[in-house]
């Protein structure tokens, strides 16, 4: 009898890839995988552990799929991903609807821990989580216009507030002929836009080859046919290179969009968080960059009521947002994350107060994206089709919007999914974008 799996996966895009590699894996294996968990006899919950709101998302989850397991609609709970590393014996002592619990080293055991728990036994595997990456298939759980494509495992920064290094491991890069096999697959199987991801991507190739070698994989990937756009997330500041730079500038399927997490601009501050630049870095790498690269879009995150942050170090972060004007920022208020060394600094301000900050910054970039979106009215922009409604009325994005966290284009055409199509941009509302398709 073939057993039927369910997958609900939480967080950013690097644990997306994991859990369709565990999709592939129990595919091969011989079970039959569910479009939607109800209904499954084993839900595998492939969780985020990151900040306090990631947590509980994620414990809302097992709790809600406890419940349907009560009233016998599913059968069996496995916990994967970041909250099942972290808090290894809290789930499986405090939270009995858990049948098993895998943790990030261990994804490649999915197949034996599926069959454990389906023979009813209850199953624990915590690997190292530094070891040699093992990377199988993937069944992509993305639409098909987008994939992503996975460059390293771990971190090695230590950010003072991140406890990812103790999660994820140290930084492993994969093998450059590795990744383009996988890219020229994604690429056959239609993919247009493909989305360079990792812990942090500038490093690629540090520990592999002794040198950084992002922009060596990046003009191996703009050579494959079938992709019109390469995205590139989480770049570091301090190790965007000249050579880096110059293929950013050189590559036309290189999207113009810059996803660097700045944190903060204050000098103490950003010493706090143990990162590896300061203000003054920071301004002129901007600065720079627009120069070499026209049209560039920055995406960033940042973090206010850090301890030490006081009213002066905040007024300096949102004097430098309205100076700069970024075109997208996230930011998120200060969490005491256990484990980390930014959790035992003193000076905290009030949680209310952290997030008092964060929510001005959120209304002080409302405008400045607003400001942008109006820029683009009256321009012919190249749109990634994603949507069509019965209406005809269709939706996609442009190279300044990276998927399901940046805005959207609603317009009229002809285009299907996956289409490239030119769009007359006429009008703009609460982020996103408007206008009509030109025929060509």
């Amino acid at each position: 009898m073939t057993h039927t799996i369910g997958m609900i996966s939480l967080g950013c895009a690097k644990n997306q890839v994991n859990a369709e590699q565990m999709l592939y894996l129990l595919r091969q294996a011989g079970y039959e995988i569910l479009p939607d968990p109800d209904g499954a006899e084993l839900v595998i919950i492939n969780t985020c552990g990151f900040i306090d709101s990631a947590k509980e998302e994620a414990i809302d989850h097992i709790l809600a799929m406890g419940a349907l397991k009560q009233e016998g609609r599913v059968g069996k709970i496995l916990v994967t991903g970041c909250l099942a590393q972290r808090y290894q014996e809290e789930i499986v002592n405090e939270m009995p609807e858990v049948d098993g619990v895998l943790g990030t080293g261990s994804y490649y055991d999915i197949v034996h821990a599926a069959k454990e728990i389906l023979d009813g036994k209850k199953y624990e595997r915590f690997d190292d989580i530094s070891a040699p990456l093992n990377e199988p298939g993937r069944i992509l759980t993305t639409p098909e216009q987008y994939a992503y494509l996975k460059i390293g495992e771990g971190c090695d920064n230590y950010c003072a507030f991140c406890i990812i290094p103790k999660l994820r491991g140290h930084y492993r890069s994969r093998k450059m002929e590795e990744l383009i096999a996988e890219a020229k697959t994604l690429a056959e199987d239609g993919v247009k836009e493909l989305i360079v991801v990792a812990q942090d991507t500038s490093r690629y190739g540090e520990d592999l080859y002794g040198a950084r070698k992002l922009p060596e994989l990046l003009r191996e990937l703009c050579k494959i046919d079938g992709f019109h756009w390469i995205r590139v997330h989480y770049l570091y500041p301090e190790a965007i290179s000249e050579e880096l730079i110059d293929v950013f500038a050189t590559e036309p399927k290189l999207v113009k969009y810059f996803d660097i997490p700045f944190q903060h601009i204050n000098d103490e501050i950003l010493k706090k968080m143990n990162r590896h630049t300061d203000g003054a870095y920071i301004r002129k790498l901007v600065t720079h960059l627009r120069e070499r690269v026209p049209g560039a879009v920055f995406r960033t995150s940042l973090i206010t009521g850090l301890p030490g942050e006081g009213e002066a170090e905040f007024e300096e972060l949102c004097t430098w947002l309205r100076d700069v004007r970024l075109e997208r920022v996230g930011v998120f208020p200060f969490s005491p994350e256990e484990g980390t060394s930014a959790a035992k600094m003193t000076d905290r301000c009030e949680p209310d107060e952290a997030q008092r900050r964060a929510d001005l910054i959120l209304e002080l970039q409302a405008g400045i994206m607003d400001d942008y979106n109006a820029a683009c009215i009256g321009r012919d922009m190249t749109v990634l089709c994603e949507h069509r409604a019965r209406s005809g009325m269709c939706s996609g994005r442009t190279y300044a919007d990276s998927p399901e966290i940046d805005g959207t284009v609603y317009f009229t055409g002809t285009a299907k999914p996956g289409d490239m199509v030119t769009v007359h941009i006429s009008g703009c509302d609460d982020g996103d974008l408007a206008g009509e398709q030109i025929q060509e």
